[in-house]
């Protein structure tokens, strides 16, 4: 117990240290174009110094979190949902595992992938400025649901590519091909909005798990590479939510197109009618 303590505050130790350094260039920076180049103080210095240092201890011990929580989660549950004893248990034999032997997996990517999405704190500042720019045209929580939905599948997929053992090329590929003929199609509004929804979802809480399970996955199954098959994952939870967004505008516009549509059609029957009865 006496040594678990020390070496989560040797941990804190270090976190702490590096944060400080990792943090000190943007620092430096802001305050060198600030006060040389702009040739402006800095305005409420106190609260700017106070906030520094909420960063400094957040970052350290999100870091120490991480390391402590979130990483040996992620790998332990990859490693008990792979276990060929827990597979056969499910019904599957244990001896000659298919890739479909592996649906628990999946499941539990899709669920995973759904649920950090949702709760990513840069998913939903995106998405409220969204609706804020939009003039509540797009809501906040349909945006959030669609990236997550895409960050959902792209687990599905990238445990099901570590499962098979395909190149993660192919899947790049036939996705940025989509990614670009949903762009000629797409709404305008919606295209750099999609864009970005790839970029905010690979941030503080999807990042840590996802990489813990792409890892813990490919440690594993048999015959996969931590270093080449173990990553990946990150990659196609970037790309997915492009494609969930953009799909969801459309619908979206689809919907709307036919409801308006129908509405026109009902108001020309209407008036056809009402001018023949006079």
């Amino acid at each position: 117990m006496t040594g678990t303590i020390l070496e989560t505050l040797s941990l804190a130790r270090e976190a702490f240290t590096g944060t400080i350094l990792d943090v000190a260039p943007i620092a430096i920076v802001l305050a060198v174009f600030q006060l040389f180049v702009l040739r402006q103080p800095i305005a409420n210095l106190g609260r700017v110094m106070a906030g520094v240092v909420y960063v400094i201890v957040g970052l350290s011990l999100f870091l120490v979190g991480l390391e402590e929580a979130l990483f040996p989660l992620g790998k332990s549950m990859a490693k008990q949902l792979t276990d060929p004893v827990f597979i056969a248990s499910s019904g599957s034999v244990a001896t000659a595992l298919a890739w479909t032997d592996y649906y628990w997996i999946y499941l539990f990517a899709f669920a995973i992938g759904f649920a950090t999405t949702i709760a990513e704190p840069s998913l939903i500042a995106v998405a409220i400025k969204a609706r804020e720019v939009s003039g509540g045209t797009l809501g906040a929580t349909g945006l959030r649901v669609a990236v997550a939905i895409g960050v959902a599948l792209s687990l599905v997929v990238g445990t099901f590519r570590i499962v098979t053992g395909t190149p993660l090329y192919l899947y790049m590929v036939a996705g940025y091909a989509l990614v670009i003929v949903q762009t000629m199609f797409a709404p305008r509004t919606i295209v750099p909005l999609a864009y970005d929804s790839g970029g905010v979802t690979t941030s503080t809480v999807t990042v840590p798990l996802v990489a813990a399970l792409g890892l813990g996955l490919a440690s594993t199954v048999p015959g996969r590479s931590p270093l080449i098959d173990g990553f990946g994952l990150i990659a196609l939870a970037s790309l997915f939510p492009m494609i969930s967004v953009m799909g969801y505008a459309q619908i979206t516009q689809w919907r709307t197109g036919s409801l308006t549509h129908g509405a026109r059609a009902s108001g020309a029957t209407t008036d056809s009618k009402s001018g023949a009865k006079t």
